[in-house]
This record gives C-alpha cells, sequence and structure tokens, in this order.
C-alpha cells in the first residue's frame, strides 16, 4: 500500500476513533441539595480538573430552588443522582421513597447546637430555662431532645422558637439563647465574620449516634447504571485531588463562579475539608443500623427496615 493511502487509512481510523470517543460522553443530571457551596468541593473540583470527562461522562450540576425536591425529583425520573442528608434518607427509606444511597459526599454530622460564647449557655446542660431556635422541626427536636437527656433534661425544659432558617441573626439578635441545626462550618464562620464568637456543641459526643451529613442517592431499581459507579470513581479523585491540593482546588471551585469567592467560603473550606469521604462508595452498614433505630426510638420512622433496602455499596 503507498505511504499515502496507508497515512490517510490511518488519520481516518484516528478520526472514527476520536469522533466515537466524543460519542461515548454519557450525559448525567446531578441535583444537589443547597446552592453550591465548600460541601461540594468533590463535585466542582472533578467538573474543572476534567475527571468527570475522564469517565466518560458530561455532568450538568442543578442547584435547586428548594432543598426538598432533589429525592423526589430523582424519584420521578427527573435526575440521575441527588445530595441529600442520611437522616432524610431513613425517612425516605421508612416511607418507601424509591431512591437508594450510593455514597457519601460529607462523612460526619456538620448540624451543631450553636451558642455566643459570651452567653448564658456555656454547656448543654445550662439550657435549662432557655431559649432555642430552631429551623426545622422533627430531626433537629430529636437530636436536642438527646443532647438534652444526657444531661438530665427533656425539650421540656427548654422554649423552642421556630426562626425559619434565621439561625445566625436570631443569636446575633439575642432573640434566642441558642439554636439547633446550626452548620459547624458554616455558623461558626458566620458568626465570627459579623464579630461575634460562637461555641459549638457536637451532637455526636452528646447522645447522637454520628452519620453521614451529606450523601448520594440514585433512583431504587437503577443500581446497575454503569455511570453510577464512574461518577463515585470521578468524585472519589475529586476528593483525593482536594485533600492533596486545597488551595489550587479552591482556586478551581471559585473559578466554577466568581460570586462563590468571598470570605465565609474561604473560611467554609478549611472547616469542611477534613470531613470529605476519602473512600466515597464505601457503606458501613452498622452505622446506619445505629442511626435507624436512633431514629425510631425518637419517633422519627416507625418501621424496621434492612439497611441493604436503602443503602448499597456499589463494587
Amino acid at each position: 500500500m503507498p505511504r499515502r493511502v496507508l497515512t490517510a487509512a490511518v488519520a481516518a481510523i484516528l478520526a472514527l476513533g476520536a469522533a466515537q470517543g466524543a460519542r461515548a460522553a454519557e450525559p448525567m443530571t446531578v441535583l444537589l441539595d443547597w446552592f453550591v457551596n465548600p460541601d461540594h468541593a468533590p463535585l466542582i473540583v472533578a467538573e474543572q480538573r476534567g475527571y468527570f470527562a475522564e469517565e466518560g461522562l458530561d455532568v450538568t450540576l442543578i442547584e435547586p430552588a428548594d432543598p426538598n425536591d432533589p429525592p423526589k425529583l430523582l424519584a420521578a425520573g427527573q435526575g440521575d443522582v441527588a445530595v441529600s442528608y442520611q437522616p432524610q434518607l431513613h425517612i425516605f427509606a421508612d416511607r418507601g421513597l424509591p431512591v437508594v444511597r450510593i455514597g457519601t459526599l460529607v462523612a460526619t454530622p456538620l448540624t451543631s447546637l450553636v451558642a455566643l460564647k459570651d452567653g448564658p449557655v456555656q454547656a448543654v446542660a445550662d439550657l435549662k430555662g432557655k431559649k432555642v431556635g430552631f429551623s426545622v422541626g422533627g430531626f433537629e427536636d430529636a437530636v436536642l431532645g438527646a443532647m438534652l437527656e444526657t444531661h438530665g433534661l427533656t425539650l421540656g425544659d427548654v422554649e423552642l422558637v421556630n426562626v425559619n432558617f434565621s439561625l445566625s441573626p436570631a443569636l446575633l439578635a439575642r432573640q434566642v439563647d441558642a439554636v439547633i441545626g446550626a452548620y459547624r462550618n458554616f455558623e461558626l464562620n458566620q458568626l465570627e465574620i459579623e464579630g461575634a464568637e460562637g461555641i459549638a456543641f457536637f451532637p455526636e459526643e452528646h447522645g447522637v449516634p454520628p452519620y453521614d451529613e451529606l450523601i448520594y442517592l440514585a433512583r431504587k431499581g437503577g443500581e446497575d447504571d454503569p455511570r453510577l459507579k464512574a461518577f463515585l470513581r470521578a468524585v472519589q479523585k475529586g476528593v483525593i485531588y482536594t485533600i492533596n491540593h486545597p488551595d489550587a482546588a479552591f482556586a478551581d471551585f471559585v473559578a466554577w463562579r466568581a460570586d462563590l469567592n468571598d470570605e465565609l467560603n474561604r473560611r467554609a473550606w478549611v472547616d469542611t475539608l477534613p470531613r470529605f469521604a476519602l473512600r466515597p462508595a464505601a457503606l458501613d452498614r452498622g452505622r446506619y443500623d445505629a442511626f435507624h433505630a436512633f431514629l425510631k426510638a425518637r419517633g422519627i420512622v416507625t418501621k424496621e427496615v434492612p439497611v441493604d433496602e436503602y443503602a448499597i455499596e456499589l463494587r
């Protein structure tokens, strides 16, 4: 075969391969739990660094108008993966919502009980007779109740005040003496930016079993979708890069959208780094069972549901 013909044939084969590679990128929609913030760093870094593309995925990240919607949209087939919360997962399982946990994003609780350092609450026991602000009833009540019981108190010993999602403002205005549901990587920093110093009490140190704050959900019945394993491989690369190169990863994060580069996100970034799951696909079944039992004892869920029905480890 003449050289020019061979060269043309090779070029044609390479072009065909490139075209097939381009077509191989599978679209995937990921529904976030909230607007983009440092909790989502591995996802943003995976996108910015091309890790999704390396795994053959074309990922679209969607910020929800209502943070309660993503799991419902996922169950309805309007997304491929949703970021949600382990406590909510148990409620979904109890009520039969067809979603399943496939991975972990943030592997420790972020929720905490926060008070002002110069205020009347210096220990959980100091809450007796005090006002405690909250945003969402149910789980937050269960957490607070468990924390109080470890110090000989009950929910009847405090006055609960619904402050909606204005936790820090309510605390700064001294409308309440403490707030439950504050994120230790955000509200404490927000208070400091406002010139106040907060003190945090961690539920997992006061009677509440440890749990994963943020998890990845997929539709039940769709666990065999090969894109899910590819997705988890990519976000694991994102986690590793973020931990190994926090400054470069933050540059990737703020490059994703300019308004992310603010003082609160810079501070929260540092506090969030140690909390990412280094092995996102790994599942501690015993831990999930223990947390389900805690929620059942608190009346948040009503059924005994085997962990394998709502959480899996993709292999």
